[in-house]
């Protein structure tokens, strides 16, 4: 796992066969890049990484799904984990956008609990 605090770049990765989820720094803004299929393998990946996320203090977490080939509920499911961890002062932030992410967060109603953007300077510009 690589650790450099400098503006976009890896704080931290981790990788199964199926994808990875990398944790990169943003102008102090928390950026975790999800790609490949976001199930139970990658799912507690997603947790350690958000986790150190919230350890490291930044203001804002962005979970960029924009690489992910298929979401499962492992994978909402540390979604909404990751939410209901942040403080009032953190926010969560969660770039979706088309049919294999957003689909299943409209059909779960989780579109109504999280913060979704359609790209990641969405998130990261509001």
């Amino acid at each position: 796992m690589s650790e450099r605090d400098v503006t976009e770049d890896a704080l931290g990765d981790a990788a199964s066969s199926a994808g990875s989820v990398a944790l990169e720094s943003r102008d102090g803004v928390a950026v975790l890049r999800v790609e490949g299929a976001l199930d139970l393998a990658l799912a507690p990946k997603l947790r350690q990484l958000a986790e150190r996320a919230a350890r490291l203090g930044a203001p804002l977490l962005v979970i960029d799904l924009t690489g992910v080939t298929f979401l499962a509920s492992a994978g909402m499911a540390e979604l909404v984990r990751a939410h209901r961890g942040t403080t009032a002062e953190a926010g969560l932030r969660v770039v979706a956008s088309g049919r294999i992410t957003l689909r299943p967060l409209e059909l779960t109603r989780l579109v109504d609990e999280l913060a979704i953007y359609p790209s990641l300077s969405d998130a990261l510009a509001t």
